[in-house]
């Protein structure tokens, strides 16, 4: 390997591992330093291998709970929790040997160690294997993603209070857990776990589970859990936390004392800005801690340039793709995009599934926007029916004026999957209208879109 490089991407995650992609497809001489596995949290302890979990406890609850309604019955039915985990893991391991094979094929190369900033284009790797080497770089992209954010005075023992990386790492389940945090990571796990038999208890700060998205999805979503025996408090704030001779005890601030055999906290997360000799190279910080960058992902040193969870613009693997792909093109000068990240899709993989995309109705009228808006239940699809899935619902904020989208909150199977449409129509500035008269293929979950956006003009069809 020659040590000089057109870009030098530090942190081999979503973001890192695709910016170095596209600058190589751009003609770039380009390398990436990683201190642990190529992928990032997201391919080896997050967004894929949860999946897998997910998927596993899906078929759980059908057949624990729903098998008589499919016409199945059995004796003595028995779960292996460590069967989920070890397909988890081997979903995992495949994806990451995956981005390794992309790295040989377009001719990155991968230093594995932990890099630092010694100047505005040079970075020392201190290699895993020992030694350390000098890499001269025109271009740094910075991509050291975020740890889990923890409550003061309160340690992560890797045992009895853990984060998510803990939980998703281990083969064994707690009998009684608490999830402090009811976002993504929260409401994902406690359906994992609650289908496997954990007792489950969920506390949120804010008023409901998943607190940015729609009151109305959130609704749903609690409604589901609740029949799941899935307990939770909103509205509440954790007091302490406490280890005990058996467990843990968490107290709340409306009185109630909890205990369990495990706390997770899922709280959000902070940036990775230590000990990456920023000073060095005279990086520049926001107020919140983390990287500051302008529209084409620069920070305020020329040639260096950061993206993904180390931004905190949001924190989510396919914003940390985009802007490595934004970085990338604008190093090479390639023509690229500005992102808008309040229309950046989101996405929460529990059942009923949840994604969304903009503003809320709420928010929209706080913005001064005068909305329509379209609803559409999945309750009378016909495809939906057929999947024995029938919660949930579609909803599409519009623009009374000129009719441009503003926002889509969904809840119910598989909305992940039906979100591009909405994103796309918008950024192609298409109308509800214009998706309305788009037709959907018969019988798919899609024509709730189509329902939905009819729904705008307060004309759906089949409701």
């Amino acid at each position: 390997m020659s040590n000089q490089y057109d870009v030098v991407v530090l942190g081999a995650g979503p973001g890192g591992y695709v910016a170095a992609i596209r600058s190589a497809q751009l003609g770039l001489k380009t390398a990436i330093v990683e201190k642990n596995a190529l992928g990032g949290v997201c391919l080896n302890v997050g967004c894929i291998p949860s999946k897998a979990l997910l998927k596993n406890a899906e078929v759980a609850h059908l057949l624990q709970h729903r098998a008589r309604e499919f016409g199945f019955s059995f004796e003595n039915l028995s779960l292996d929790y460590g069967v989920a985990f070890k397909r988890s893991r081997q979903v995992a391991d495949r994806l990451v040997k995956g981005v390794g094979f992309l790295m040989k094929k377009n001719g990155i190369d991968v230093y594995e160690g932990t890099g630092r900033l010694t100047g505005r284009e040079s970075v020392q790797v201190s290699l895993n294997d020992g030694g350390e080497t000098t890499l001269a770089a025109r271009n740094i992209i910075i991509a050291t993603g975020a740890r889990p954010r923890m409550i003061p005075g309160v340690e992560v023992d890797g045992e009895t209070i853990i984060t998510y990386r803990e939980a998703i790492l281990s083969d064994k389940l707690p009998q009684k857990a608490i999830i402090i945090g009811g976002g993504p990571i929260g409401v994902e796990f406690a359906y994992v776990w609650a289908n496997y038999g954990v007792e489950v208890t969920i506390v949120e700060m804010l008023p409901h589970l998943l607190p940015n998205e729609d009151p109305e999805v959130s609704e749903v979503l609690e409604k589901a859990y609740r029949r799941l025996k899935i307990n939770f408090h909103t509205g509440t704030a954790v007091q302490t936390v406490t280890k005990t001779d058996d467990g843990v005890t968490v107290t709340l601030d409306n009185g109630t004392a909890l205990t369990g055999d495990k706390v997770m906290v899922a709280i959000g997360f902070v940036p990775n800005v230590e000990n990456l000799g920023l000073e060095a190279a005279g990086v520049q910080l926001t107020e919140r801690g983390a990287i500051a960058i302008d529209e084409q992902m620069r920070t305020n040193v020329p040639n260096i340039y950061a993206i993904g969870d180390v931004t905190a613009k949001l924190m989510l693997a396919h914003v940390g793709s985009a802007m490595g792909i934004v970085a990338a093109e604008t190093i090479a000068g390639h023509p690229t995009v500005t992102l808008d990240y309040k229309m950046m899709p989101r996405a929460t993989y529990a059942i009923p599934q949840v994604a969304s995309f903009g503003y809320t109705e709420a928010e929209a009228k706080e913005a001064g926007y005068e909305v329509n808006v379209g609803r559409f239940p999945f309750q009378p699809n016909g495809k939906a029916l057929g999947l024995g899935e029938r919660e949930g619902f579609v909803k599409i904020i519009a623009d009374a004026r000129y009719g441009e989208i503003l926002g889509a909150h969904m809840v119910g199977p598989d909305v992940t999957e039906l979100l591009p449409e909405l994103t796309l129509a918008h950024n192609a500035e298409l109308t509800a209208e214009e998706i309305a008269r788009n037709v959907h293929a018969h019988p798919t979950l899609s024509e709730v879109l189509m329902e939905a956006a009819h729904g705008v003009e307060g004309q759906p069809i089949h409701i």
